[in-house]
């Protein structure tokens, strides 16, 4: 198995086979558009579940309870406060979460009171915490701006490093891609919005980042010297580099995802964990959009901006890469050397006058006489495109004009 999968990276690395991610850019485009709008429908029609720390409220949990039944601490917290619904969660196997709306002292004592008449443990067994408004909005508004901060500075940084502002827009896009995917899931799973929700998903970020550079630093590598950005040859270039960097992404995603699975189902059905489960979700999920956005969607994406905001190169298109000082140097002492050998075979014969002869010879010639061969100097010195124009005698012509003054 593992040696299939050896050949499988050596045969796409060297080209020999080719996987058709930027080909079939279009297809990859439908199909995040799509999962995007399904999930994001049904995370909205069942509405975010967001914690008390963004919302506010009292909170009440029971500990050593032998029967962590969810009806008793409904039924008790509405004789309390009956136009609330509390939300009601199983901890482990002897721990039961409560969380209310903002109560007073007196009716927070009363409550705790009750939870543990109810669930037949002793008073010390509950604890009670509150959290109110103001803090709830502060969190949630320096989890924007931060999230926003981090974006705007990602952004800069990536248009720098690749001194171009067509990669930084296609790596934003797929990370945009991943947060809605993020988003959507967690919403249709249900999960609980919390604090840790918050730092699994800037974890996310940084995942989906690192993966898509990879990715954009071979596509720098195999179209070093290119003219045309926005042409075919451009975009097989960008393939290739998709299909170099595809075993390397998928291996790294499955390593990472072993774990993250493993503390996802621990903590979900096993432990009953909130923190633990909270930020797996948005790991697991993360990581599973990142590896495709940045394989699938950020390629087609950069030749994208490319074919639509490039330019087209003036003069004659050449979409190799230029060549260097010593190969020109190479070439032009081989074109040389070939012009010296082309003098030496086919030159004139020994006691043949090239020159221009002396005066009488050129008075004798007729005016409209061919020019006579000259002999191009083949010395390495000169270079061997340059032509040495023949030097015509005028003396013809000035006699002509001596004769017609007289």
């Amino acid at each position: 198995m593992s040696a299939t999968l050896a050949q499988l990276g050596n045969s796409l690395h060297d080209g020999t086979r080719s996987a058709p991610i930027v080909r079939r850019r279009r297809l990859w485009y439908l199909i995040s558009v799509a999962a995007v709008l399904v999930l994001g429908t049904l995370a909205v029609l069942r509405g975010p579940n967001l914690g008390i720390e963004f919302t506010g409220g009292s909170e009440f949990q029971i500990s050593g309870v032998q029967d962590t039944s969810q009806t008793a601490a409904r039924d008790i917290v509405r004789e309390h406060v009956p136009d609330s619904e509390p939300k009601v969660t199983v901890l482990g196997g002897s721990t039961v979460r409560v969380q209310t709306e903002q109560l007073d002292s007196a009716q927070t004592s009363s409550l705790a009171s009750d939870l543990a008449a109810g669930y037949d443990v002793e008073s010390s067994a509950v604890s009670t915490s509150y959290i109110g408004p103001v803090w709830s909005q502060d969190i949630t508004q320096k989890m924007l701006r931060g999230v926003l901060v981090f974006l705007v500075l990602v952004a800069i940084g990536m248009a720098l490093y690749f001194r171009d502002l067509r990669a930084s827009g296609a790596a934003m896009i797929a990370l945009i891609h991943d947060m809605l995917l993020t988003a959507a899931v967690y919403g249709v799973v249900g999960f609980e919005i919390t604090p840790s929700t918050v730092i699994g998903f800037l974890t996310i970020l940084g995942y989906s980042l690192y993966d898509t550079i990879v990715v954009f630093d071979k596509v720098r590598e195999n179209t070093a010297g290119m003219r045309v950005l926005n042409g075919p040859d451009y975009a097989d270039r960008v393939e290739l580099a998709a299909n170099q960097t595809l075993v390397r992404s998928l291996n790294t995603s499955v390593v990472a995802l072993l774990p993250v699975g493993s503390i996802l189902v621990i903590g979900a059905f096993v432990l009953g964990a909130g923190t633990l489960k909270d930020i797996s979700l948005a790991l697991f999920v993360g990581i599973l959009a990142g590896t495709y956005s940045s394989v699938f969607l950020a390629p087609g994406l950069l030749v994208d901006l490319h074919r639509l905001t490039s330019r087209a190169p003036r003069g004659p298109v050449d979409p190799a890469p230029r060549t260097t000082l010593a190969e020109r140097r190479a070439a032009q002492e081989r074109i040389a050397s070939g012009t010296a050998d082309d003098a030496s075979d086919g030159g004139p014969e020994e006691g043949t006058d090239c020159g221009n002869g002396d005066d009488e010879a050129t008075d004798d010639a007729p005016d409209d006489a061919p020019d006579a061969p000259v002999s191009v100097d083949s010395s390495p010195d000169v270079p061997p495109a340059r032509r040495v124009q023949p030097r015509r005698s005028t003396r013809s012509g000035r006699s002509h004009s001596r004769r017609g003054q007289r």
